[in-house]
């Protein structure tokens, strides 16, 4: 499946399309390079899906924990200052991962190997026009 981006103006109405093809799959690896968008992205999978809060990078905390409109928890990572897997061990990854609880994770590439099976890869590229296309 692809969806392209043309603007930030029809960065929602992406972000609608995506939503009604996630069917029951919950964890989602956005792979991209540096400024391609995947922040942008899931921030506004975050507003579709009804949350309130103010929507940030985890570049720092690694995982930011937001709350949709009907109570369920979603989980947004940001891996790329990860130096070690150790450090997602200690974050306590299975707990987020196997929650049943949407978990959308940015430079999955760093933690490869702790990926559920069931994670789906999603790639944000910059096309020449500037737009973004979103294949997953």
């Amino acid at each position: 499946m692809e969806i392209k981006i043309t603007s930030l103006d029809n960065i929602l109405k992406a972000a609608e399309e995506f939503i009604s093809q996630m069917d029951d799959r919950k964890v989602f690896a956005f792979y991209g390079h540096m400024g391609a968008g995947k922040t942008t992205f899931i921030k506004a999978l975050c507003e579709v899906l009804g949350v309130e809060d103010v929507i940030t990078s985890p570049t720092f905390s690694l995982v930011n924990d937001y709350t949709d409109r009907n109570g369920n928890s979603i989980y947004h990572f940001d891996f790329y200052r990860i130096k070690k897997l150790e450090e997602v061990y200690d974050m306590g990854y299975e707990d987020y991962f196997y929650s049943g609880n949407l978990c959308l994770m940015e430079w999955p590439e760093l933690i490869e190997e702790l990926l559920p099976e069931d994670a789906v890869k999603v790639t944000i590229t910059e096309q020449a026009d500037g737009s973004r296309l979103v294949s997953f």
